[in-house]
C-alpha cells in the first residue's frame, strides 16, 4: 500500500521537526563512554592509578589503569548513575559521582590530592541510591544477572527480565505479561529496535551470553521508543574493544529432563578494535512447558551464535556490527488426550464409519532467526555524536503436523483441524539520530524508516469427524454425526440434516477422504518514526520532554503525533525523588500471522475453521493509549532503596491473541477498548560484604471491553 498524498502532507511538520534539529536524523545506541585524566593538585599526570567504576544497584563493577597519559577510558556504558573511585600510591583516595544519559558520554579531569592518614576525597558522591528520572527503570549488569536464576534457557533474556522488573508475570514457553499487557513489549539491542515476539513459539531470542546489561522501561517510555511499549528492554551487548588479553569462557551443565546445555564465549581486541564471540546450544527432553504433570514429547535443541566487531577508524568516527544466528528444534508437547488418539481409518463416508488408534499426535516446529546490524558512529564535537544505523532481522517458522493428519484430532473440539505453517518475518531498516549535550540540555532527535515483509503460507484440514461445519448430519438431539458426506444421505431426512454444514469445507475433509486446503498471505508493513526529545536538568528537577510521530502503512493506515512528558524532583535531605509521567503512543497490530486473521473471516474456508464472529471487521486496525505514571524513589541509608510506581493505562484498540486450534500458532485479534490500573514495587538493598538482595512485587489488572472489533 504506498503513501498516499495526505499522508505525506500530514507528516511533513515531524520531518522538518527533525530536519531542523540534525542533519538527517531513530534509535541509536544505548551506551555511552566515561573518559578521563587522572593528576596531581599541579596537573602532573598519573600514570598506573587505578580507576574504579560501579553502580551498587545495577551491579556494574569494572577497574582500569591509566595509562601513561594518566588517560582512562569505560566504554559500553549504559544510561545510569555511577561513581568512579581513583587510586594512586601517595595520594588520597577520590570518589565522584558520574551521570550517563547520552551516547555523547562524558569526560572527567580527576586530581588526586597529596595522602593525608586515612583521607578520602569525595565529589558529590551522596546520590548512589537515587536517580532524579522521571521514568520508572530497572537497571540490570552482567555483574549481577549471572548470579540470576533462569527458569528458561530457552528463553534465557526474557527468563532475565521476568525474575529483576516489578509488574512483569511470566506466561508459558518465554511469553511475559509486561504490566497487564499480553505481548505489548519491545527490545532495544545496541540501537537496534525489535518490536516482534520474542518467544519460543514466535521467534528466537539473542542470548543471554551476549549481553551486557540491561535496562528494563516499565514508566511511561520516551520518545525515541515506539511500536511496542508497555515494556521497553534497552539491551546493550558485550564488546572486545579494549580487552588486549584474550579473555572467555566455557560452561556446560546437565540436568533434569536431560536437558544439557554448553557455550563459549571469546573477547579480545586493542584501544581501537575488538570482537566478541559467543556460542551455545541446548537439548532438553522439556523444552517447552508441558500441559501435564508428566512431560512427554516435549524434546528440543536450540544453537545460537553472535558475533559483535567495533573498529575505530579515527578519534571521530567508528563501526560497530552486530551478527546473530540462532536455530530452534521443539516437539509440541502433548496432553493425554493426544495419545492413542481415535478417529475414522475407514468408510468415512458411510453410515457407520470405522474408528481405530491413528497414533499420538507428532506436531513439531523449526524457527530459524537471523541479524544483521551495523553502526557508523560520528563524533562532531565533545557535545555532539551522529549515528546512522540499518538492520535486516528475518525470522523463519515452520510448523509440522502429526505424519498422520487424523492424530491431530483434539478432544472435545479443542482442535478440529491439522495445520502446517511456513511463515516468514522479515523486518529492515535504516535509522540515524543524533545527540546533544550541554549545560542543563541533553536532546536527542531521530529518524527510523522500517519495513516488515510478512509471508503466510497455511495448510488446514478438518480431522474431527463430528466437527459442527463438517458434519452433514445430526442425531436426534442436534449433535453432529460421523460419517455420511451428503445432507441428502441423512437418517430422519430434513430432520436429521446439520443446519450448520458448510459443503465447501468437504473437499478439505480427512475424515471423509478430503485432503488439505492451501492458504498463502502476504503483505508489506511500512512505519516512518521521527522523535526529539530534551533532559533539562534544573537544580534538583529533571524534565524529559519529547515528541513523537509514526507513520503506519500495512493492511491499513495511521499517522499520531505522540508527546510525551515526565518530571522528577530529587529531595536531597531525605534521599528521596518524586516522579510523573504521560505518554501517548500509537499501538499497532501484531504481526504474527497478521495477515491471516485479518482475511481469513472473508475467506469461506477458514471462516468456520477460526470461529469468525459474524459482524466483526477483519482487518485490524491501529490504535492509541494514554498513559500516566507517578512514583516515588526512596533510599534509607546506604543499604536499601525502594522505587514505587502507580500504572493508569486507556487504549482505544486492544490488541490481544487468539490461539489456532490445539497448537503453538496464534493470532491477533483487536478489542474495543482496554483500561490497566496498577502499581509496582522494587526494594533492593545494594551489595554489602558481598550480599546483596532485592523483591519484586506488583499489582496489575488488565481489562478488555467488548465488542471484538477485528481479527478471527
Amino acid at each position: 500500500m504506498p503513501f498516499t498524498r495526505g499522508t505525506i502532507i500530514r507528516i511533513i511538520p515531524f520531518l522538518v521537526l527533525a530536519l531542523v534539529t540534525a542533519h538527517a536524523l531513530a534509535q541509536g545506541g544505548s551506551a555511552g563512554v566515561i573518559r578521563g585524566t587522572v593528576t596531581d593538585p599541579s596537573g602532573a599526570v598519573i600514570p598506573n592509578a587505578t580507576v574504579h567504576l560501579t553502580n551498587p544497584r545495577s551491579g556494574l563493577d569494572r577497574t582500569v589503569s591509566s595509562d601513561a597519559l594518566g588517560q582512562f577510558e569505560f566504554s559500553n556504558i549504559t544510561f545510569d548513575a555511577y561513581q568512579v573511585g581513583v587510586s594512586a600510591n601517595g595520594f588520597a583516595p577520590l570518589r565522584q559521582a558520574v551521570d550517563i544519559h547520552s551516547v555523547v558520554g562524558t569526560t572527567l579531569k580527576l586530581v588526586l590530592q597529596i595522602a593525608a592518614a586515612d583521607s578520602t576525597v569525595t565529589v558529590e558522591a551522596s546520590g548512589d541510591l537515587v536517580e532524579t528520572d522521571p521514568t520508572f527503570h530497572t537497571d540490570v549488569d552482567r555483574d549481577m544477572f549471572i548470579k540470576v536464576p533462569m527458569e528458561s534457557q530457552s528463553s534465557s533474556l526474557s527468563s532475565l527480565v521476568t525474575a529483576t522488573t516489578p509488574g512483569v508475570s511470566a506466561d508459558s514457553n518465554g511469553l511475559f505479561h509486561g504490566l497487564g499487557d499480553h505481548a505489548s513489549n519491545s527490545f532495544s539491542v545496541d540501537g537496534q529496535s525489535i518490536t516482534d515476539q520474542q518467544s519460543k513459539v514466535f521467534s528466537n531470542q539473542i542470548p543471554a551470553n551476549s549481553i551486557q546489561s540491561i535496562e528494563v522501561i516499565s514508566g511511561a517510555p520516551p520518545a525515541e521508543y515506539g511500536g511496542k511499549t508497555s515494556l521497553v528492554i534497552v539491551a546493550t551487548t558485550r564488546s572486545g574493544q579494549g580487552v588486549t588479553k584474550p579473555t572467555g569462557s566455557i560452561s556446560s551443565s546437565y540436568g533434569a529432563f536431560g536437558s544439557g546445555t554448553a557455550g563459549i564465549d571469546l573477547a579480545y581486541g586493542g584501544k581501537k578494535w575488538g570482537d566478541f564471540i559467543e556460542a551455545d546450544g541446548l537439548n532438553s527432553g522439556r523444552f517447552l512447558d508441558p500441559p501435564e504433570f508428566q512431560v512427554f514429547h516435549d524434546k528440543g535443541n536450540e544453537q545460537n551464535f553472535f558475533d559483535r566487531v567495533d573498529y575505530q577508524f579515527s578519534a571521530a568516527d567508528s563501526v560497530h556490527l552486530d551478527l546473530n544466528y540462532s536455530r530452534s528444534w521443539f516437539q509440541t508437547p502433548n496432553s493425554f488426550d493426544s495419545l492413542n488418539v481415535q478417529n475414522v481409518v475407514s468408510d468415512g463416508t458411510s453410515a457407520d464409519p470405522v474408528f481405530a488408534s491413528v497414533g499420538d499426535a507428532d506436531q513439531r516446529s523449526k524457527i530459524g532467526t537471523i541479524n544483521v546490524s551495523p553502526t557508523y558512529t560520528r563524533i562532531i564535537s565533545d557535545n555532539s555524536v551522529l549515528n546512522l544505523g540499518a538492520f535486516v532481522r528475518r525470522d523463519e517458522y515452520n510448523y509440522y503436523p502429526s505424519d498422520n493428519p487424523l492424530a491431530d484430532r483434539g478432544p472435545a473440539n479443542l482442535q478440529t483441524s491439522s495445520i502446517s505453517q511456513y511463515r516468514t518475518l522479515t523486518n529492515s531498516a535504516v535509522h540515524t539520530d543524533y545527540s546533544y549535550s550541554k549545560g542543563i540540555h541533553t536532546i536527542k532527535a531521530g529518524a527510523q524508516y522500517g519495513q516488515t515483509f510478512l509471508r503466510e503460507n497455511d495448510r488446514v484440514g478438518v480431522v474431527d469427524p463430528t466437527y459442527s461445519f463438517s458434519a452433514p448430519c445430526v442425531d436426534v438431539n442436534g449433535d453432529p454425526l460421523p460419517g455420511y458426506s451428503d445432507p441428502s444421505q441423512c437418517p430422519g431426512g430434513a430432520a436429521g440434516q446439520n443446519p450448520d454444514y458448510r459443503s465447501v469445507l468437504a473437499p478439505y475433509d480427512f475424515t471423509r477422504g478430503g485432503s488439505y486446503y492451501n492458504y498463502a498471505g502476504r503483505t508489506d508493513v511500512k512505519e516512518l518514526a521521527l522523535f526529539i526529545e530534551d533532559q533539562i536538568k534544573a537544580g534538583n528537577w529533571l524534565f524529559n520532554l519529547g515528541m513523537r510521530g509514526d507513520v503506519y502503512n500495512g493492511l491499513t493506515s495511521a499517522t499520531q503525533a505522540e508527546p510525551r512528558l515526565g518530571i522528577a524532583y530529587n529531595i536531597k535531605p531525605t534521599a528521596s525523588v518524586l516522579r510523573i509521567s504521560y505518554a501517548r503512543t500509537l499501538e499497532t497490530p501484531f504481526n504474527e500471522n497478521l495477515v491471516l486473521s485479518s482475511e481469513g473471516c472473508s475467506n469461506a474456508v477458514l471462516a468456520p475453521l477460526l470461529a469468525c464472529t459474524s459482524g466483526v471487521s477483519g482487518t485490524l486496525q491501529p490504535g492509541f493509549r494514554n498513559e500516566f505514571h507517578a512514583g516515588l524513589q526512596q533510599a534509607f541509608g546506604k543499604r536499601v532503596v525502594v522505587s514505587g510506581e502507580y500504572i493508569w493505562k486507556y487504549t482505544h484498540n486492544a490488541f490481544d491473541f487468539s490461539v489456532l486450534g490445539n497448537t503453538p500458532i496464534t493470532f491477533p485479534i483487536d478489542w474495543h477498548n482496554s483500561k490497566i490500573p496498577g502499581y509496582a514495587v522494587h526494594v533492593e538493598v545494594p551489595q554489602y560484604h558481598n550480599v546483596s538482595a532485592y523483591v519484586v512485587m506488583s499489582s496489575v489488572a488488565a481489562r478488555f471491553f467488548p465488542p471484538q472489533v477485528a481479527g478471527a
